[in-house]
């Protein structure tokens, strides 16, 4: 049966609604295509060279995403400290009102947002709105909180918060932090990220303006913009999510300067298998693991087995592997109607058609070098519309032993791709697990939970779940990164809002130069 897009979910439809919600927000339409406005010195400017960004939906132009120029940011950048000094002087109480006039706001377009991502970033449905909700509900529970967390005399930082995060998750770590780093007393500014999310985001920070919230939010080339949204004199603090690569030039960035940092950067998170034999709780865990294709940070992409439970692993695993759901986020049949639900998908595409290709050629060359495929999923039978670009899918893998020169052994895929290594001792078991030099995460399966508890102490990880999985969390829970997973302080909780402010007694928990400090997790 040939497949179609759901009632109203053309890209057509949800950008019109996009306009409709925040017109201010949008600009003319350039060979077609609408460009977007930047945020720039408290207005929505067109400034920048618009360039077309490509949905990895089915690989077609989405929206023009104009790239603004250094000289541009800095002005940007000296305006969002003016509107700092005036937001660090504002009562918490009215700082509290804004935002919440904000999430009011932002709830009622609620599943408007959702649809971008969907669009934007590949997100199914059901993830989507998780993302969405996860952003409201946690800045809900922090304005509760914020009075508590401000009492022993915290100040907002010097100058502004600087926000440069990755594709995955625009509302739940992006627009999230920004509206409790507000809360907190800073104005915000935020980089859109070059691969997705920009028109969610533009809607999202339309209004967060409305509601007089201070914040700026600029697009354009990291190179070019890093040296101001990252060392500028007036910016109080740079948080960043993303790859080791860019987080390692901004920490290098940062190294002669004693700027405030938040740098989260990936793993390569591992689950251990040691004496264990709960299959079905584990099989559980596992299918849920594949939740955007596994394209996050705190996804499980290594295995690693005790010998003598490699076969009870793999009649568990492999059956998980092959129920995974993945396909375009939109499609259905023709019996489909309004108000039935969305496709119920694991994942859809990647990012890009160029990181899967990227990913299809790491899970070829580990091949070639000695892996073992014990499967390789196709996208035939995955339900696609008719004559879609499907370049920016890709299937499951699991590949047994990876060779050790080979990337995968070494480097998180960021993708639906596992790899299983096997042991017989603890001490290649700890040395399996700890091969990325440090992570964000890390699992324990084991039936002796003393025992489990024993390992756990050796891992380089920042949390560890013993027979479950461990994740960033929500509202008090802490996060952060062992080794170089992640540089600067941690946020969760009190700890995020500690780390953009200053004050009190207490030194801040992380990784800095001068010391590590860990909270109990």
């Amino acid at each position: 049966m040939a497949l179609r897009l759901a009632d109203d979910t053309a890209w057509t439809d949800v950008l019109a609604r996009a306009v409709a919600a925040t017109p201010e927000a949008f600009g003319a339409e350039v060979d077609g295509v609408t460009t977007l406005h930047n945020l720039v010195e408290g207005e929505w400017r067109a400034v920048g060279q618009p360039a077309p960004v490509r949905t990895p939906v089915d690989n077609t132009v989405l929206i023009n995403l104009p790239r603004v120029d250094a000289t541009t940011a800095r002005a940007a950048v000296a305006h969002a400290a003016a509107a700092h000094r005036a937001w660090a002087e504002t009562p918490l109480t009215d700082r509290k009102a804004r935002v919440a006039e904000a999430l009011d706001s932002l709830t009622a377009h609620r599943d408007l947002l959702a649809l971008l991502l969907v669009w934007e970033i590949g997100k199914p449905w059901r993830l989507a709105c998780a993302d969405v909700d996860r952003a409201l509900d946690g800045v809900r529970w922090y304005a509760g909180e914020i009075d508590r967390m401000l009492a022993d005399g915290r100040e907002p930082l010097p100058g502004p918060v600087s926000n440069i995060a990755s594709w995955n998750y625009p509302m739940s770590v992006l627009v999230h932090a920004e509206l409790v780093q507000l809360l907190a007393g800073n104005a915000v500014i935020a980089k859109t990220p070059s691969q997705g999310g920009a028109v969610c985001l533009t809607v999202a920070h339309a209004l967060m303006r409305r509601a007089g919230l201070p914040a700026t939010l600029v697009s354009g080339s990291g190179g070019e913009l890093s040296e101001v949204l990252v060392r500028a004199p007036e910016i109080g603090a740079v948080a960043f999510v993303g790859g080791r690569s860019n987080g390692g030039k901004v920490a290098a960035a940062l190294l002669d300067s004693d700027k405030r940092h938040l740098i989260e950067q990936e793993g390569l998170n591992a689950w251990g298998i040691w004496n264990f034999s709960q299959w079905d709780l584990l099989a559980t865990h596992l299918r849920k693991g594949f939740e955007y294709g596994k394209q996050r940070c705190t996804a499980y992409p290594r295995f690693v087995v005790q010998r003598d439970l490699v076969d009870e692993f793999l009649d568990m695993y492999l059956p998980v592997v092959r129920s995974v759901r993945f396909g375009h986020p939109l499609a259905v049949g023709d019996d489909w109607a309004a108000g039935d639900p969305l496709p119920e998908l694991d994942f859809g595409p990647l990012i890009s058609a160029t990181k899967a290709d990227e990913l299809r050629r790491t899970v070829d060359e580990a091949v070639r070098g000695g892996a073992i495929p014990l499967h390789r999923g196709k996208l035939a039978g995955a339900p696609f519309l008719p004559g879609q670009d499907t370049s920016a899918y890709v299937a499951p893998s699991v590949l047994l032993a990876p060779p050790g020169r080979s990337r995968l052994m070494h480097a998180e895929p960021f993708g639906p791709v596992d790899t299983i290594v096997v042991v017989d001792t603890t001490d290649e078991l700890l040395a399996a697990m700890n091969a990325s030099n440090g992570a964000l995460v890390a699992s324990l399966a084991c039936d002796d939970t003393d025992e489990a508890g024993k390992l756990a102490v050796d891992l380089q990880a920042f949390k560890v779940g013993i027979n479950k999985p461990r994740s960033r969390g929500d509202r008090d829970e802490p996060f952060g990164g062992r080794g170089a997973s992640w540089k600067g302080a941690f946020v969760g909780g009190d700890l995020l809002v500690q780390a953009v402010t200053v004050g009190g007694d207490s030194r801040l928990y992380g990784n800095f130069p001068a010391y590590s400090s860990y909270p109990t997790t």
